[in-house]
């Protein structure tokens, strides 16, 4: 199957570049995946859509301020940098990408302000670096005070509230890029779903920007899939289990959410706590073994997540879905508008 199979044309205009206020009244674009039948609505009616017992899987990851800027403070000449925060490795290392990258050479030190420093000391796939930060304190409060919001480069406007690029439920610190599908919900939403009968799992992915990026090689099985972080709690495998064996409808709140069930879900469903790394691509062909709903914003052009999301709704239902999503105008991407899969 080939990367341009998940082309689409898409206006610049329709690329969201601030979230709908508030957060539950963005455009909602269900589609049966059965019948590919399509109806337009809003996020805070997405109860109408779900049933008593269905159990929504969300990923309680949260961003961290990831973008910083500094020089290099080893040689007479200035040169500015930023580096992007993707994963940490220990207490000091962390796997970041570099601008400008030819320039951050191993052995470089750089200042990004008074209270944190790093030196550069591998190069790894795809141009990675590893910083090796020196700061003296607790580096996740150095970082709130010295970081910026990691915002997707297709964002152009400053972020006047950055809790908005956070869902209302994260707690773990550790994505390079918000669970986007999750920014949707309110208090208030989850409550009411809550009265319906719907409930509620939390699973953990860490998200890198790896997700976003496009394909680049021509077939999509040459592809090489990023890595990322996960976690399982026993509370939330029960929750999962127990709704499996009772035959309720999961769904996943993201792309993100899903990755990390269909990573731990044995053939029947089943899950076991745990953490670990998940590379799992999913695209077209791919046996779902525990989802039976998503719910997720419009993807990129020939990225992983439209290649995920064909997968589970099927290509032809999903490339009309996009056609009739740029007809009707809908906002895309991070701050876009929400898609419902069932």
């Amino acid at each position: 199957m080939k990367t341009s199979d998940f082309y689409y044309d898409l206006p610049e205009e329709l690329i969201a570049q601030t979230p709908a206020e508030p957060r539950d009244s963005a455009r909602l674009l269900v589609m049966d995946r059965k019948t590919g039948k399509l109806t337009h609505t809003v996020f805070n009616k997405i109860g109408d859509f779900l049933k008593n017992g269905d159990l929504l899987v969300v990923n309680n990851t949260k961003v961290i301020p990831a973008r910083l800027y500094g020089y290099r403070c080893d040689k007479e000449s200035v040169t500015k940098y930023e580096a992007l925060l993707l994963r940490r490795i220990n207490y000091t290392d962390w796997e970041c990408i570099m601008r400008p990258a030819r320039k951050a050479v191993v052995g470089a030190k750089l200042k990004f302000s008074d209270e944190l420093s790093a030196e550069v000391v591998s190069i790894g796939e795809s141009g990675v670096r590893t910083l090796r930060f020196s700061f003296d304190g607790i580096f996740e409060d150095i970082l709130s005070r010295v970081g910026n919001v990691p915002l997707p480069p297709y964002i152009h406007e400053k972020l006047s509230d950055p809790t908005r690029y956070n869902t209302v439920y994260s707690k773990i610190d550790g994505s390079a890029a918000a669970p986007t599908a999750g920014l949707h919900f309110t208090p208030e939403l989850i409550e009411s779903l809550k009265k319906q009968g719907v409930e509620f799992a939390e699973v953990l992915l860490h998200v890198g920007l790896g997700t976003f990026r496009p394909v680049k090689a021509e077939e999509i099985t040459d592809h090489k899939m990023h890595s990322e972080y996960y976690e399982v709690s026993e509370d939330a495998a029960r929750s999962i289990n127990k709704a499996v064996e009772e035959g309720r409808r999961i769904i996943a709140v993201g792309t993100t959410s899903g990755r990390v069930l269909e990573t731990v879900a044995d053939e029947n469903g089943f899950v076991k706590a745990g953490h670990g790394e998940t590379r799992i691509f999913i695209y077209p062909g791919y046996r779902f073994k525990i989802l039976k709903g998503m719910i997720t914003n419009f993807h990129l052009p020939e990225s992983t997540l439209i290649m995920y999301v064909s997968a589970f709704a099927g290509l032809e239902n999903v490339m009309n879905m996009y056609r009739v999503a740029v007809e009707e105008k809908y906002r895309f991407f991070s701050f876009g508008d929400a898609t419902l899969l069932i």
